[in-house]
């Protein structure tokens, strides 16, 4: 973790979203200045990021390879023997494993542009030189021909040399906004706390940045400033701030054996959508190295993962898009007639919007088609809607027993509120039994971990409509639950297959 002395914390962005300002912090901090933590752009997984640029690489070392030899020896001459696609294939795989040795694929080999130039081009030569060798060896030299080796080998230079200054540039502007880096917080300030952050600014290489350290502790036992980082506050703060900074870790810098201590944070935190990991310096027990994971060089025991993360969220992100475009086509002539027969059974506009919980407890606006007498809407939804209820209208009534009025959300999943799949949103004042859907359900805020969804898995397990009693927001709930811990992308398929078929069962649908 490079260190920036002189750099200064902007605390006026956290002053604004009543988080504590950082504002006294020692020489070791301000390399947290290096993004502004108001920031709540996305996380963009390191993971997914070296997945690409390996990609690129490969299929600019193996493509040009292919293009050229068609070009230059004819499409026949390459692929009726297997020599070149062989030697392509090879030359690819070797340059990957060359920029791996070389550390091209590590975050500051990213986006060290000028630094990275040299061990490009020589990880290349190093690939090409063991293909000849190959060729050599194997006496194949005669099969291939030499301007095809020459041709590719300089236009692989510059095409690679290209390709990396584009993903540096574009690696430097995410790191500025701190889109690279998985930002932490440490609950806990004694001994083990001292120790795990001294073990994690050790690994320069690594994406962990932490803005701060969280105690319930008072006194001489949490002070202000705890290992060079600022005290913000107890277990209500921590969740505050994670939610309103979009942190992305929870290191949990406690004995396990305080028990109480441990349990009471991983509950409270557990509603967050954030990997929660306890050090395993935390115990004198010593398990197999499967148990751990690691941050960097420093051993972690996982308490609790992000349900969707890295390939899962880009394969959900890609679903979402794809299906929501294509269904938007399909369904546009029975979208345009709806809102013709809305306008026509009653004044007022088209569209409903209203504010609702979204990823990590967001307010997010959703659209639907509206299904109320303009002044009679419920923007709040203060009180549910039941069976002849009088503020439907009479085209509203049918459009929300078949749920055509959520039709207009597949915008919201295009705009990146919503996911096709997922626990439903729900509005602000939503009741069941007279009380707040939160007050009703211990941890109901744990539902908020994954982005809302059109549809989910309560929806078509009969959990739909009113929520009149205590008992059916609690098994809303508990479907919402076991959707984010047992997500797939088949999953999400699964459930979409059968919502036609649960939108027949109207019963509890006004």
């Amino acid at each position: 973790m490079s260190k920036h002395p002189g750099a200064a914390i902007q605390a006026s962005a956290f002053a604004n979203q009543n988080i504590p300002a950082l504002s006294a912090i020692s020489d070791r901090v301000p390399r947290l200045a290096d993004f502004n933590y108001a920031n709540k752009s996305s996380l963009i997984p390191v993971r997914l990021v070296r997945a690409a640029v390996r990609f690129v690489d490969f299929a600019i070392c193996a493509g040009l390879g292919f293009v050229i030899a068609v070009a230059y020896v004819g499409e026949t001459g390459v692929v009726s023997t297997v020599f070149y696609p062989l030697a392509v294939i090879f030359t690819g795989a070797v340059t990957l494993i060359a920029f791996q040795l070389l550390g091209l694929y590590r975050v500051n080999g990213l986006t060290n542009i000028l630094a990275q130039m040299p061990r490009v081009i020589f990880g290349w030569t190093v690939a090409f030189t063991l293909l000849i060798a190959a060729l050599f060896f194997l006496k194949a030299g005669p099969e291939f021909s030499r301007v095809w080796l020459a041709s590719w080998y300089i236009s692989g230079a510059v095409s690679l040399v290209a390709a990396r200054m584009v993903f540096g540039g574009l690696a430097s502007t995410w790191k500025k906004q701190g889109r690279l880096f998985r930002r932490a917080v440490v609950f806990g300030t004694g001994e083990v706390m001292h120790d795990v952050i001294a073990q994690l600014e050790a690994d320069t290489s690594g994406d962990i940045r932490i803005s701060g350290v969280f105690d319930d502790r008072q006194g001489d036992r949490a002070p202000n400033m705890c290992a060079g980082y600022p005290h913000l506050g107890g277990l209500n703060q921590l969740v505050d701030f994670a939610r309103k900074t979009r942190t992305d870790l929870v290191i949990l810098a406690l004995p396990i054996s305080a028990e109480t201590r441990v349990a009471r944070a991983i509950k409270a935190i557990s509603v967050l959508p954030v990997d929660i990991k306890v050090p395993a310096r935390s115990t004198s027990l010593r398990f197999s190295q499967r148990t751990y994971s690691r941050l960097g060089k420093v051993p972690m025991i996982d308490m609790h993962d992000k349900p969707i993360t890295d390939w899962g969220f880009a394969a959900k992100w890609l679903f979402d898009k794809v299906v929501a475009t294509v269904a938007l086509i399909l369904l546009a002539p029975v979208m345009a007639a709806v809102a013709i027969i809305i306008k026509l059974d009653s004044p007022g506009p088209v569209f409903f919007r209203q504010k609702r919980y979204g990823f990590n407890n967001e307010l997010v606006e959703i659209f639907k088609f509206r299904s109320m007498r303009t002044d009679m809407c419920d923007a709040s939804a203060s009180k549910l809607v039941t069976r002849n209820d009088p503020r439907v209208t009479r085209i509203g009534q049918f459009i929300r027993k078949t749920s055509i009025d959520e039709l207009p959300q597949l915008l919201n999943v295009l705009l990146g509120d919503l996911s096709l799949v997922g626990p439903r949103p729900h509005a602000l004042e939503a009741k069941a039994a007279n009380r707040l859907y939160d007050d009703v359900v211990d941890g109901y805020f744990a539902r908020h971990k994954v982005k809302p969804g059109i549809t989910g898995w309560a929806q078509i397990n009969g959990w739909r409509g009113e929520t009149d009693t205590k008992e059916k927001i609690e098994k809303r709930v508990e479907h919402d639950l076991y959707y984010i811990e047992n997500w797939s992308v088949f999953l999400d398929f699964y459930i979409l297959m059968k919502t036609p078929f649960a939108l027949l069962q109207t019963e509890n649908a006004y």
